[in-house]
């Protein structure tokens, strides 16, 4: 396996890792580029262990034995001191290593809905911490598969990665078209639109989930604004999560988990 002692930042094999904290030029170069960063030794196995291909590895010198038994043979393994490392990716790598992977082909629409039972649509949902979040409560608690549309954040993106502890490297998700073609895909494969909002003809969760539809998608809007009237118009029933003492609503990963809760089969 070859391990490359690196001590300037010229190899172009590098490029992956430059500026991994700027948001807007990795929506950019990553998703475009195929590829996407796992960070951390738990992550890097968990995405090897769902088929996922490694390009290269970056990481301390310290950490060369421990990534080592994890990547095939041809991968190299750039190892540099930690101040070069931080000025290449803009942070610490205190979680011991990164690995450059390519990006899986994503499944289709059709063959995710196949045999779901119950699946998680986000729209628009633009902040990767809560992205990570739900994909973790989808993980726990078992719904089958989580549909993004088109301007929602990338699941692959290191943070979601990171705050999921790996799980979107294991639920199977992809994205949607727009509502006017993805609402018949889901009513087509039998499934009951669920929108998660405020609404004066909203049937509480509790009520929602005493004889719940055989296949539910459940949608879940952005931070601040919630569904788009797009959604809405689309939906089959609006659900709502009952609050107390003046508050209206709970934070999108937070309300995620309590619906999957309810709603686990």
């Amino acid at each position: 396996m070859p391990v490359i002692q690196i001590d300037d930042l010229s190899d172009p094999a590098l490029s992956d890792y430059s500026g991994l904290t700027d948001v807007a030029l990795r929506r950019i170069s990553e998703p475009e580029g195929g590829l996407y960063i796992a960070e951390s030794a738990k992550v890097i196995e968990r995405a090897l262990s769902a088929g996922h291909v490694p390009r290269s590895v970056l990481c301390e010198a310290k950490w060369v034995d421990s990534i080592r038994p994890l990547v095939a043979d041809h991968v190299p393994i750039f190892v540099g001191e930690s101040a070069l490392l931080e000025s290449l990716t803009g942070f610490n790598l205190h979680r011991g290593a990164l690995a450059s992977m390519h990006r899986p082909v994503l499944p289709s629409v059709a063959s995710l809905l196949q045999d779901a039972r119950r699946v998680v649509i986000l729209e628009d949902i633009v902040d990767h911490t809560n992205v990570g979040a739900i994909f973790r409560s989808v993980a726990g608690l078992g719904a089958d598969a989580v549909l993004i549309t088109p301007r929602c954040a990338d699941p692959l993106y290191r943070r979601s990665v990171r705050v999921s502890m790996g799980t979107v490297l294991q639920v199977p998700w992809t994205r949607l078209p727009e509502w006017e073609l993805a609402a018949p895909m889901l009513h087509d494969a039998g499934f009951t639109i669920a929108a998660l909002a405020l609404s004066d003809d909203a049937v509480t969760l509790d009520e929602f989930a005493v004889e719940p539809p055989e296949r539910v998608a459940i949608v879940f809007g952005t931070e601040g604004d919630g569904l788009s009237r797009a959604a809405l118009s689309v939906a089959d029933t609006v659900v709502t999560i009952p609050m107390l003492h003046g508050v209206d609503s709970l934070n999108v990963a937070s309300a995620s988990a309590v619906a999957l809760w309810a709603l686990r089969v």
